[in-house]
């Protein structure tokens, strides 16, 4: 029988597990919690600073963020609940909800927006939708102000493309 070696144990364990699987940061409750409570609230502040001459157009307007608890993890156990506590949040986001255009010789319409951060096992994408991706980042990369500011302004671009279309429709 071999003594125990500690140093040993870590030679046999870098046999068995590639270098550059070791410390790769995975979606968890920390990871989840540091989008939700950092990234989203100051990416929010980007957008709501290039609202500015959006927002007077309409009544009312709510920007708020989103979790999703209702889209299950495939790689999850049956039974196991989704939720940040699990670390198994599948989509986080941004949804802006435009309330009351009101203009005249314009119907009043409402109008509302997400912004999504899909959270895959060891990086997330964010774009408009679960389809078109704007940017990807592993979990402990940071944001860069020029990030911050490169989604909030393609997000207000679609947002004014889609106001547009709606006027055009009631007009067209």
């Amino acid at each position: 029988m071999l003594p125990y070696l500690p140093a040993s144990r870590a030679r046999i364990r870098n046999l068995y597990i590639p270098r550059h699987m070791e410390a790769q940061p995975v979606r968890d409750k920390q990871s989840i919690q540091h989008l939700y409570n950092t990234i989203l609230p100051e990416l929010a502040k980007h957008i709501h600073q290039n609202l500015s001459a959006v927002i007077p157009l309409f009544h009312d307007f709510h920007l708020e963020r989103i979790i999703d608890t209702w889209t299950k993890d495939p790689d999850a156990s049956y039974g196991t609940e989704v939720s940040v506590e699990n670390g198994n949040v599948q989509q986080v986001g941004l949804r802006l909800r435009l309330e009351g255009f009101e203009r005249p010789g314009a119907d009043n319409f409402d109008i509302s927006k997400d912004l999504l951060f899909k959270l895959e096992r060891g990086s997330y994408t964010v774009g408009p939708d679960k389809h078109n991706i704007w940017l990807e980042k592993e979990y402990l990369q940071r944001w860069e102000k020029p990030e911050y500011q490169e989604v909030a302004g393609k997000w207000i671009e679609e947002l004014i493309d889609a106001i547009t279309q709606r006027l055009e429709n009631f007009t067209g």
